[in-house]
């Protein structure tokens, strides 16, 4: 049977005990690690929260009756051990332990819960397959990498708040049951027991309530949010994920990124050790799309993207001609020393990679020592061989990757194939953080299945003031006052100044195709609130769990999240969602339809 505390109190977690606390009497609490064994002396690797600590139970020192209780001690039982802090001397110490100079001399013990065998290692270790690992997630969080991960989560927000509450800002909590905004991503939606056949929805961030609390008068708004979306999910997604909002009064876009520098600074020094030099780099969205073919564009490698229509707009090549003649490009990416490493064989596998972008296929050619090798080549004159080889700085040993499309499709083919190169290459550097903004956004994007515009961002996103005109004219080309914060080729946040102007805000939404009682009927509390005084205003939101994730060096966003959902949205540890009783539905006015119904 499991022993009670009974008054004992931990006097210190494992790893803050160190040589100079030689002869200290101590309390330790926590899991056996690993168990060692040897007749008249039982070793015991105890772990808390902190890490490790060696305990030894000593036969010479304990009741033959404690020493037969040691004895039954086995992996995950969880402990309390009183004893005095020893050194450990000559091949006793073990230098791959932070505490491995001094271990404790156990005088007495209590085994406050005993464990079956885990179904899991609790091991940095541990090779069980992921879904696994999720069903028995309070094993896996045992882990140490899992625990780090955590607490440096913990961390990061930690220094938010005290950095933002320096810098003026106001933690204020916002709603998590709201109106539906359809607007974007699916909304999760919550029946109402009180209003029959009425919903709330779940945020899917705290837009429209930072903006009326910046009506408000609040000036400084930040929240570590909870937000919601019934979106597909990748691995750097989750339907529930958590935000470090802000909203700032009577700003423009550089105060708003010069507050947001301050902060990135100090979270990479103060996590990391690393320090950002500012101010950050900025690119334009056009800018970086005809660069990286990305408006996340990693800018730790060269490798970026060359225009060609120039040397071959009037080329015999056909696909190349078309696609310029159809308004959109040939471009490039320039492999350098690439030959050596790619074989024929691999270039082919890249040209059917590259139609999951829809280019419709790869043109590349090969300067290899003995002569240009390219299927192209008999297409093209040798003065437009060698404009492009001039346009791409192309020598011998390099590769270039060509694409001719629409401008969306060769941005989208090239920006990933340049990505998927440089790992091949191994053109990445470890260790090396590069931060930038992108900015001057499209505020609006047209939807082929809506057959209408669609915001970029959101629909509260202010126009920049010189393309204001263009909403009526030209939509299409008018550029967002709209900025995101990238690193290493990840967006981690991103933010705009917004509308605050009741006429403008109605008229943004009438491009975006709503009727003045649509969009009064869905957004008139937001419109009535602008009419009674509205400072311009703008903010930014960083996306928590991706951060961290990124700060931690783990490829998978729910390595640093406690209880994540699966692909599915699934939880395999509570087994949600499934179904609930007929009686709760009844209360909540709703029937559940079959397929076959």
């Amino acid at each position: 049977m499991s022993e009670l505390l009974s008054g004992w109190k931990r006097s210190c977690y494992c790893t803050e005990l160190k040589k100079a606390d030689v002869g200290r009497e101590v309390t330790l609490m926590g899991w056996t690690n690993v168990r060692r064994d040897l007749g008249a002396l039982i070793f015991v690797q105890l772990r808390d929260r902190s890490g490790l600590m060696q305990i030894v139970f000593d036969s010479s020192t304990l009741s033959a009756e404690d020493y037969e209780r040691a004895s039954t001690i086995r992996s995950e039982f969880v402990l309390a051990v009183r004893g005095r802090l020893v050194e450990r001397t000559g091949n006793m110490v073990n230098p791959n332990m932070e505490t491995g100079e001094v271990e404790v001399l156990v005088s007495e013990f209590k085994i406050l819960s005993k464990s079956e065998t885990p179904p899991i290692e609790v091991d940095d270790n541990c090779n069980a397959n992921e879904l696994l690992r999720l069903k028995y997630r309070y094993l896996d969080l045992r882990r140490p990498c899992m625990q780090r991960n955590l607490i440096m989560r913990h961390k990061i927000a930690h220094i938010a708040r005290n950095y933002f509450d320096e810098q003026g800002f106001y933690e204020i909590e916002t709603p998590l049951l709201t109106a539906s905004t359809p607007e974007g991503a699916r909304d999760y939606l919550v029946p109402s027991r009180v209003h029959a056949g009425g919903f709330y929805a779940l945020p899917q961030s705290p837009q429209l309530f930072k903006q009326l609390l910046m009506v408000s008068g609040y000036d400084r708004y930040m929240q570590i949010a909870r937000c919601f979306r019934d979106e597909d999910l990748r691995a750097d997604r989750q339907p529930d994920f958590t935000q470090i909002d802000m909203e700032l009064s009577f700003v423009e876009a550089d105060d708003v990124m010069a507050v947001n520098e301050g902060f990135l600074q100090r979270l990479f020094k103060e996590t990391l050790n690393v320090d950002v030099r500012l101010p950050l780099p900025r690119l334009t969205w056009i800018e970086a799309m005809n660069r990286y073919g990305s408006d996340k564009p990693d800018t730790r490698f060269a490798m970026e993207l060359c225009d060609l229509s120039s040397a071959v707009k009037n080329c015999g090549f056909s696909v190349f001609k078309n696609a310029i003649e159809g308004g959109g490009s040939v471009r490039c990416i320039n492999a350098k020393g690439a030959s050596a490493h790619i074989s024929r064989k691999e270039i082919d596998a890249l040209g059917e990679w590259v139609k999951t972008y829809r280019a419709k296929g790869l043109a590349w050619i090969n300067y290899k020592a003995e002569g240009i090798v390219s299927p192209i080549a008999k297409f093209l004159t040798e003065d437009e061989m060698n404009e492009i080889k001039r346009l791409a700085n192309a020598e011998t040993g390099d590769i270039l990757f060509i694409v001719a499309d629409n401008n969306d499709t060769v941005w989208a083919s090239l920006g990933n194939l340049r990505l998927r190169v440089a790992e091949k290459l191994n053109l990445i550097p470890k260790n090396q953080y590069n931060l930038l903004w992108v900015t001057e956004f499209p505020l609006l994007e047209w939807s082929e299945e809506d057959e209408r515009f669609v915001a970029k961002h959101h629909p509260f996103t202010m126009p920049m003031d010189e393309d204001l005109d263009k909403l009526d004219s030209d939509p299409g080309a008018v550029r967002a006052k709209a900025y995101d914060i990238v690193l290493n080729g990840v967006e981690i946040g991103g933010g705009s100044i917004r509308i605050h102007s009741s006429v403008l805000q109605e008229k943004m939404f009438k491009v975006l195709g709503f009727t003045k009682e649509q969009a009064w009927k869905r957004f008139g509390f937001l419109l009535e609130a602008f009419k009674y005084g509205t400072p311009p205003h703008g903010g930014l939101a960083y996306g928590l769990d991706r951060l961290a994730m990124l700060i931690c060096e783990t490829q998978n966003i729910r390595d640093v999240i406690a209880f994540p959902k699966v692909q599915s949205a699934a939880c395999p540890l509570t087994g949600a969602p499934y179904g609930v009783d007929k009686k709760q539905l009844d209360e909540l006015h709703i029937r559940c339809v079959t397929e076959e119904e």
